[in-house]
Order: C-alpha cells, then sequence, then structure tokens
C-alpha cells in the first residue's frame, strides 16, 4: 500500500479511471501481425504503427539471427567509447542514400532522436516555434533545451508568421510533426520552408509517421513535397514503418558530426542492439526495392476510410491511412474500445492529454498486413458497436 508521500498517486489514478483516461495495457503473446493474440486469443489488430508489416516479416526476422551470430547481442558501450559498430555506419549509410541527404546519425528511438537535436542547437537565448500538436518528444526536447517557446496554432501559418515577426535574439528554430499521428493530417511543409527562409530560422520536421507512408517508396514527407535541401533538419524513427526500434537524424555533413559530440542521448546512452540495427538495414533495403507495400497500405487505408464515412462515423480530416474515429467523450470512447475488444477487434481509445479534451477516439491504423476480408470483419464491428452505442 503507497502512504506518506506517494499517497497522492491513489487519487490520481482514481480520477484516471473515473473519467474514462486510464490506459488499459494489453499484453500480445506472439509477434504483431494483423492479427494478435492477447488472452489467448486472436484478435484484429487496428493499434499497432507496424505500417507495412515489417515487424514480423521474415526477412527482417532473418537478418536480425544473422547478426547475433556475427556480432553478438548488445553494443556493450555508448557510441563514442566502444559502441560503434559497423552494422552502426551501415544503417546510416543505408537511411542517407534513401532520404536523400548527406548524412544521418542513428539514436536508440526517435523520441531521443528529437530530445538530442533540439537541445544541440538552441539553448538559453534562442527561440523555438512549435506547432499545438506537436510530439510529446518535440514538446519535452523543447522544454530540455530551455530556449523560449512560441507554440502558434496547428498548421496555421498565419499564427507561425506573426509569431516570427515577434522581436526576439538568438538563433531560431522552427519544428514541427510531418504527419500528426493523431489526426492523420499533414504540416503546410512547403508554406513553412518560405517562413523559415524568409525570416532566417532553422527548419526541424519530425517525419515519424512520414515514413514508409508518404514520398517515393516511403521516402517521407520532405519527398513527397519535393523539398530536398531546403530542410535543415529531418527526424525519423525505425520503430513504425520499419518496424523495428531506433531513431535517427537526416541532414548536412557538419550537422550529423555535430550531433556526433553533442548529443547528448548519443554521448551517454548505449547504442541500439546489433540484431535491431541488422533489421532496420533489411527493412530499409525492402523499400528501396519497390513500393508494393507502400501502396497496399494506401489502398487499404482508403478502403477503410470510405467504409467509416458511410457508416456516418466522423473520421476528421486525416490525408493519409491513419483513421481517427472521433467519439467525443473519453468515457464513450473507453467504452466503444471495449466493445470493439468483445468483438474481437483490437483498437484501443486515445483521450485527453493526447488529445484535446471532448476528441476522445479510437485511433485506428490499418496496415499493408491486412487483407480486406480483416477489414471487413473491423467494418462490421465499427458498425455494430456504433449502432449499438447509438453513435451512428
Amino acid at each position: 500500500m503507497i502512504s506518506g508521500p506517494l499517497s497522492f498517486i491513489k487519487d490520481e489514478l482514481k480520477s484516471l479511471k473515473s473519467d474514462g483516461l486510464y490506459n488499459l495495457i494489453r499484453t500480445l503473446e506472439g509477434p504483431q501481425g494483423a492479427w494478435v493474440r492477447i488472452n489467448g486469443e486472436f484478435m484484429l489488430n487496428f493499434c499497432s504503427n507496424n505500417y507495412l508489416g515489417l515487424a514480423a516479416d521474415a526477412r527482417v526476422r532473418e537478418a536480425a539471427k544473422e547478426a547475433i551470430d556475427q556480432y553478438g547481442v548488445g553494443p556493450g558501450a555508448v557510441r563514442t567509447i566502444a559502441g560503434t559498430m559497423t552494422l552502426h555506419k551501415e544503417l546510416e549509410a543505408a537511411l542517407a542514400r534513401f532520404k536523400g541527404v548527406p548524412a544521418v546519425i542513428s539514436f536508440q528511438s526517435g523520441f531521443t532522436a528529437n530530445l538530442a537535436v533540439i537541445g544541440a542547437l538552441v539553448g538559453k537565448g534562442d527561440t523555438i516555434y512549435s506547432d499545438s500538436l506537436n510530439h510529446a518528444s518535440i514538446i519535452d526536447g523543447c522544454r530540455l533545451s530551455r530556449a523560449e517557446i512560441k507554440v502558434y496554432d496547428h498548421c496555421d501559418m498565419a499564427s507561425l508568421k506573426a509569431r516570427l515577426e515577434e522581436s526576439v535574439s538568438g538563433k531560431r528554430l522552427i519544428v514541427t510533426d510531418g504527419v500528426f499521428s493523431m489526426d492523420g493530417d499533414l504540416a503546410p511543409l512547403p508554406e513553412i520552408v518560405e517562413l523559415a527562409e524568409r525570416y532566417g530560422a532553422i527548419t526541424m520536421v519530425d517525419d515519424a509517421h512520414g515514413e514508409g507512408v508518404l514520398g517515393s517508396s516511403g521516402r517521407g514527407i520532405v519527398d513527397h513535397f519535393g523539398l530536398h535541401g531546403r530542410v535543415d533538419v529531418e527526424v525519423g524513427t525505425l520503430s513504425k514503418a520499419l518496424g523495428v526500434v531506433g531513431g535517427y537524424v537526416a541532414g548536412s555533413k557538419e550537422l550529423i558530426d555535430y550531433l556526433s559530440q553533442r548529443g547528448r542521448p548519443f554521448l551517454f546512452s548505449s547504442a541500439v542492439t546489433p540484431a535491431d540495427v541488422a533489421a532496420c538495414i533489411r527493412a530499409v533495403e525492402i523499400l528501396e526495392a519497390d513500393d508494393e507495400l507502400v501502396t497496399k497500405l494506401w489502398d487499404n487505408g482508403r478502403y477503410f476510410k470510405a467504409a467509416m464515412e458511410k457508416l456516418g462515423f466522423d473520421i476528421g480530416n486525416s490525408q493519409t491511412p491513419i483513421t481517427p474515429v472521433i467519439i467525443g467523450e473519453a468515457s464513450k470512447a473507453a467504452e466503444f474500445s471495449q466493445r470493439l475488444f468483445e468483438r474481437k477487434v483490437f483498437a484501443q481509445s486515445i483521450g485527453f492529454p493526447t488529445v484535446p479534451k471532448g476528441r476522445a477516439r479510437i485511433r485506428v491504423m490499418v496496415s499493408a498486413a491486412h487483407s480486406k476480408k480483416d477489414l471487413d470483419y473491423g467494418i462490421e464491428a465499427f458498425e455494430h458497436v456504433g449502432k449499438e452505442m447509438g453513435l451512428i
């Protein structure tokens, strides 16, 4: 039993549960895929960011196994001491080639990549311009940098311009998600770049949900908009479309060299394991080979969204395969999720603070691994629960 200074935790947990904001964490009893096993039963998986189905791909698994035999299971140190292996350099070269940039530096996660680059580029006396719906890793990176933070309205270029016109000293950094993970909409990156160039600001985009989704063979939002050479910093993750784990920063050779000297997660946390790095390399090679998986992802996304709209669900303004099925109150979204689960559809509810109050939702993420039969099964479940709860 908790008592003393930590006794407040009991009240906080009680409040989360009563407000429908307590996150029920399910445990998967096997690999990621279109269907997953939970509590001994197979459930249709609409939760995962495994966009292309690569998390359990046989080719990716084999690469990881081979790396263990050659390099062992752990790096043994931080990258700057003795933790950099040949595989790490091979991954960075593969990512630089794939993204069309001079150089890349890899990190333990997309979260740590954001913490590393923001704090290295700006500090006290500088100014950050951040979209109001940016990911928590961007928000935390901004706070840790100690720079002044000016938040602009979501994807509102008039709001960003007004912020940029305010008098400040020091360096300026504009940072945005490329694809906003809870709504599926895109940052207006061409307009952001133009404003950055006009006002002398550094441009940074977190492309975690754009890689494997946007651009040629999933090269991301910069490729999608044809902005190569005009975006100063691209941050990516290897845990979503690529199906493994890790993060990276892409940009100029000077930027990457600087981050190897000043990126704190790079300096003070052990490198990613050989198996994970080898798996990431293979995933990049699969994407480079053709765009079959990316095409399948978009086909599935369009199919599911069209069905949801036809049924009368509010799916917001997504421009990607991400489909936010907006329910409203967090308690109702939690109930909707539970009823779907009882029909063997795994689709978690998401509420405040991840999304605004009153905009709780079931964030559906179809993947290239889903068949049309899978999607029809899920659509039928949504229709049944929606009618049962009087939402459609």
